[in-house]
C-alpha cells in the first residue's frame, strides 16, 4: 500500500512564509504582500547573543508599563531565572511590549510556557512562546513579513504557532482504517472499494478467454442473481 499519509502536527518545525500564512499550512502561492517580502528576506539570526534559546522563551503583547521586575515576579514561581529582558527603542527609551526570559533548567522553561500562555498581565493577555531566532529552522522574523500571531485586523495572520495552532486538513482527517484515495489506488468506480469487494477481472469472460459484451453492463445484484458464465455451473443463466 502507498503511504499517502505522513506525520502531521499543528506547529510548525519549519518555518515557512507561505505555509504560516494558511490556517491549514497547505497554502502553495502567497496571498498578501507581507510573505512576498518575507520569502524574499535575507535574515540571518543574531549570533552574538549568549542565552541558551532552548531555556529561553519570548513574551509577547505586554503592557507598555511592563517592566524586568514584572516579568520577574511572575516567571520565577516556576524555575531559577538566569536572565530577564523587555526589548526597548534605543532612541526613546519605550517598551516595544515584548521581552524574553531566560531560565536555568530546560524543565521549567517548558512549564512556564504551558502555565503562562494567554495568562494576564497588568490587564492584557501575554504570548509566551519558544523563542524561534536560534530553534525554528528558516525564522523570518514578523518586521521582514513573517513571525507568528498578528491581529485580525491586519489581515495578515499567522498560524504554526501556540497561539494559533494549524487546523487539521481535510485530507489529514479520513479513517486510518480505509485504504486512502491516491494515484496508486484509482479504479474506474467513484468511489474506493478493498479487495473483498471489487468483482473478479475475469466475471465477464468466457472459458475461451473472450469477453462476453452481454453481460459486461450487469451490476453485482445481477451477478449474484445470475451467478458465473459457466452455464453448467448456473442453470438460470439467460441463452443467447
Amino acid at each position: 500500500m502507498a503511504n499517502c499519509y505522513k506525520r502531521w502536527s499543528p506547529y510548525a518545525e519549519h518555518y515557512n512564509p507561505i505555509e504560516v500564512g494558511s490556517k491549514d499550512g497547505k497554502d502553495i502561492e502567497p496571498h498578501d504582500n507581507a510573505i512576498v517580502r518575507a520569502c524574499n528576506a535575507l535574515y540571518h539570526p543574531n549570533h552574538l547573543l549568549t542565552n541558551n534559546p532552548q531555556t529561553t522563551l519570548f513574551i509577547g503583547r505586554l503592557d507598555k508599563n511592563v517592566t524586568e521586575k514584572d516579568l520577574e515576579d511572575v516567571f520565577i514561581k516556576y524555575g531559577k531565572l538566569k536572565n530577564v529582558t523587555v526589548v526597548r527603542d534605543v532612541v526613546t527609551g519605550y517598551s516595544k511590549r515584548y521581552g524574553f526570559v531566560e531560565f536555568k533548567n530546560k524543565h521549567d522553561c517548558h512549564e512556564a510556557r504551558s502555565e503562562l500562555h494567554q495568562t494576564v498581565l497588568k490587564g492584557k493577555k501575554i504570548l509566551v512562546e519558544f523563542e524561534c531566532q536560534h530553534t525554528l529552522p528558516g525564522w523570518i522574523p514578523r518586521r521582514l513579513g513573517g513571525g507568528f500571531g498578528g491581529k485580525k485586523e491586519s489581515g495578515q495572520l499567522r498560524f504554526g504557532c501556540l497561539d494559533r495552532p494549524w487546523k487539521r486538513p481535510v485530507q489529514v482527517e479520513l479513517n486510518c482504517s480505509k485504504t486512502p484515495i491516491c494515484d496508486t489506488h484509482k479504479h474506474a468506480n467513484k468511489y474506493y472499494r478493498t479487495e473483498s469487494e471489487r468483482l473478479p477481472q475475469n466475471l465477464h469472460e468466457t472459458k475461451d478467454g473472450r469477453r462476453d459484451k452481454s453481460r459486461s453492463h450487469l451490476n453485482r445484484n445481477q451477478v449474484k442473481r445470475y451467478g458465473s458464465e459457466d452455464s453448467s455451473e448456473n442453470p438460470k443463466r439467460r441463452k443467447t
